[in-house]
């Protein structure tokens, strides 16, 4: 089974155990990195232990729930390597995927309830990265990246 990471916090923590078994059921091996109750928490602290694993090659993908997914995305996104994609359609996921090899999916549970997040969700794990002219922007992602671990001259 493909591995996949899953983490959220309080506002997106229904969502999540809704999204756990239907990952399972498509195939994945789904690693929750928590919350494990819907008990108030801060979203920073999870999004930062799943983008931290996919920062460090340790997953491929993983998938962000809070409540309109933007604090994830913002958490997530400052580390290398991870193109977090918050998306409230299935066209936005599919769009993610073919031109920014997204490996960070985010979904807000007040946008995006379990029917559509299923869509979602099923979109962006099958989509394939286009590459061509989107490759060359990767690129230029990367080296922005590395400009910013060297710091600014």
């Amino acid at each position: 089974m493909t591995p996949i990471l899953i983490a959220s916090d309080h506002g997106g923590f229904a969502l999540k155990e809704k999204l756990k078994p239907f990952l399972n059921k498509i195939g994945l091996k789904v690693k929750d990195l928590g919350p494990f109750d819907d008990e108030r928490c801060d979203y920073p602290e999870f999004a930062y232990a799943l983008a931290d694993k996919i920062s460090k090659g340790k997953f491929k993908r993983g998938i962000l729930i809070c409540k309109s997914g933007i604090g994830n995305s913002i958490v997530a996104n400052r580390l290398p390597g991870v193109r977090a994609a918050l998306s409230y359609n299935v066209k936005a996921a599919k769009l993610s995927r073919r031109h920014n090899d997204s490996n960070v999916l985010v979904l807000g549970s007040i946008f995006v309830r379990p029917d559509l997040a299923k869509r979602i969700v099923r979109v962006w794990l099958n989509t394939k990265f286009e590459g061509g002219r989107h490759k060359r922007r990767l690129a230029q992602i990367r080296e922005i990246e590395r400009k910013i671990r060297g710091g600014r001259k």
